[in-house]
């Protein structure tokens, strides 16, 4: 394996299988991203206020848990409930281990994740996860919390397959295009967005084109663009007339390996959150990217949501009661303070030991940019996490419009659900 084959192998394949991968940026703005690591604590990541004293979510948990106990037996704990030897706010009510099955390795767009993961935390190295008690700001929730990495993990497989082929799974990764474009067969449906805004972009030279600010501009100018042709931006871009079919390439392998080869002459998608920092350190490239979030084209799509079957809505609300606002909570302080949460991230990658790198120099990037462009935030209203009907259908319209096989019937409730979002949760 050569230089380049190694430096560019830490990306291969990270959006083909399921990685969908401030406000954010205006239409026209573009950001030329640069290999200096922000410094460290990164003074470009502000520590917003919570829309609750912290104390509050355990609190009112607790007492819910009490409001249970007293309808019944409380030695024993409801179907699939928790049976830790660890009592809290949560072992009546959910799983233990509560299991997420997440789309990638661990990386800082899963902070929330971590920020709940205890120090009691184990790697499983052969089985490519992340497990121990579930905490929430300091308190331990009375179960366990395991995070599964998707990807290779999964043999590449899409996360709403394996969902469907594993009942140990409670939670799951989602995009929303995806989830229209599976529903039929194996259809997911969303009860939180740690992101706001999709972290996927299209980056290019700036030094090579100047004048391109936007993914709109690439299509103007008939810049050759690689993509994975799998994927719904592709095509609702050129069903929109913003680009043209001709200009696609659908060699996209996840490395910059088209783009340094070409010199620039190529775009090439990626996100926001990890590519433009990391090529741009590329010895073979060592320079700076330019980027425009596909979210700015009108592609408005939510990624890595926080998904379940549809099936098993009943049986675990309960659970997402009480879990969703500790998931949301979760969001809030791993932006406010994430060097513990990515503490946890970069040591399971390094004992995992695969193809895949992550260093406190990405991650910092990866944080700071998240919280620059509003990849983490607050929805339309005051909330973080909860999910908009509108854009929601908008996603489904598009699709439809870019002829993609869409359910005749589908509609943006049977995607998403608002009821366990706890509306006082939020950035202030």
């Amino acid at each position: 394996m050569g230089a380049l084959e190694k430096e560019v192998g830490t990306g291969l394949l990270r959006s083909l299988f399921g990685r969908g991968r401030g406000n954010p940026t205006k239409q026209g703005q573009t950001l030329a991203v640069s290999a200096t690591p922000p410094a460290s604590p990164f003074p470009e990541v502000a520590r917003p206020t919570f829309a609750r004293r912290p104390i509050t979510i355990i609190a009112g948990l607790v007492l819910a848990m009490m409001v249970i106990g007293s309808c019944g037996d409380s030695s024993e704990p409801i179907d699939g409930a928790s049976e830790t030897s660890v009592s809290g706010p949560l072992t009546a009510v959910c799983p233990s281990p509560l299991v997420i099955q997440t789309d990638w390795f661990p990386e800082s767009e899963h902070g929330a994740l971590y920020e709940l993961m205890g120090g009691d935390y184990v790697v499983d190295a052969d089985q490519k996860r992340v497990s121990g008690s579930m905490v929430s700001q300091g308190t331990d929730l009375g179960i366990d919390w395991e995070v599964r990495t998707g990807g290779p993990a999964i043999g590449f497989a899409p996360v709403a397959s394996i969902v469907y082929s594993d009942d140990s799974i409670h939670l799951a990764y989602a995009d929303t295009d995806l989830q229209i474009l599976s529903h039929a067969d194996v259809p997911l449906l969303s009860v939180a967005a740690p992101l706001e805004i999709n972290p996927q972009v299209v980056l290019w030279d700036p030094e090579r084109y100047p004048e391109v600010e936007t993914v709109a501009d690439l299509g103007d100018q008939g810049i050759e663009i690689v993509v994975d042709d799998t994927t719904g931006f592709s095509r609702v871009f050129t069903a929109l007339g913003v680009w043209d079919s001709a200009q696609l390439d659908p060699s996209y392998d996840g490395s910059p390996t088209r783009l340094i080869a070409t010199d620039g002459e190529v775009a090439v998608q990626a996100f926001a959150s990890a590519e433009p920092f990391d090529w741009a350190r590329i010895p073979e490239w060592d320079k700076p990217l330019s980027f425009d979030l596909l979210h700015n084209g009108g592609f408005e799509i939510y990624s890595q949501t926080i998904a379940i079957r549809p099936d098993d809505q009943e049986t675990l609300s309960p659970c997402l009661e009480a879990v969703v606002p500790v998931i949301q909570q979760a969001v809030v302080d791993f932006i406010s303070a994430p060097y513990r949460a990515n503490a946890i991230i970069i040591d399971a990658v390094e004992t995992f030991a695969d193809f895949w790198t992550y260093d406190q120099a990405l991650a910092d990037y990866s944080v700071a940019t998240q919280t620059d462009l509003g990849l983490v935030g607050n929805g339309p209203d005051d909330t973080v996490g909860n999910l908009d009907d509108d854009r929601v259908q908008g996603v489904i319209d598009l699709l439809r419009q870019a002829d993609m096989d869409v359910p005749a019937d589908l509609s943006a409730d049977e995607l998403f659900t608002n009821e366990y979002i706890d509306p006082d949760i939020g950035f202030r």
